[in-house]
């Protein structure tokens, strides 16, 4: 997606929970969209503190995350690991996530089978499906060799 259409969208969604798009607000959207990596609140309120644009504060990165999270613009993903991770949705293919519960990797993963067999599992539970978060967690190749 591209970054305008994500701001258009972001401030939609500003404007639907009685709030505006503040200069804070479009940083962090924007640092958001610029990595495809999975990165935690702290990371992203490192990156910004790090880079040249107007000052952010902790607590705005925390909120602005949230705001996010809840228009669909991040997915969160819960590592067990005892920090929240983001990565952008928008304009992404659906996957899911095998997490190493040692070193903390995590591997995308898309499997027509599983997609498949959550679609008949909720049918027949009278469920209509509207999303899913599916986190495998385990020892990757690397750590198991140690």
């Amino acid at each position: 997606m591209q970054p305008t259409s994500a701001r258009r969208r972001f401030e939609r969604h500003l404007q639907d929970e009685g709030l505006r798009l503040t200069a804070q607000r479009v940083r962090v959207l924007e640092r958001v969209f610029c990595t495809h990596e999975h990165f935690s609140a702290e990371t992203l309120f490192g990156w910004l503190r790090a880079e040249d644009g107007p000052s952010v504060s902790r607590a705005t990165v925390y909120r602005t995350l949230e705001l996010l999270a809840s228009g669909g613009f991040v997915t969160v993903l819960d590592t067990g690991r005892g920090e929240m991770l983001y990565e952008h949705s928008l304009g992404h293919t659906h996957h899911d996530h095998l997490v190493c519960t040692r070193c903390g990797r995590i591997e995308e993963f898309r499997e027509a089978q599983i997609e498949k067999l959550q679609k008949v599992v909720a049918r027949k539970h009278g469920f209509e499906l509207t999303g899913h978060v599916l986190r495998l967690t385990g020892i990757c190749r690397s750590c198991q060799k140690v």
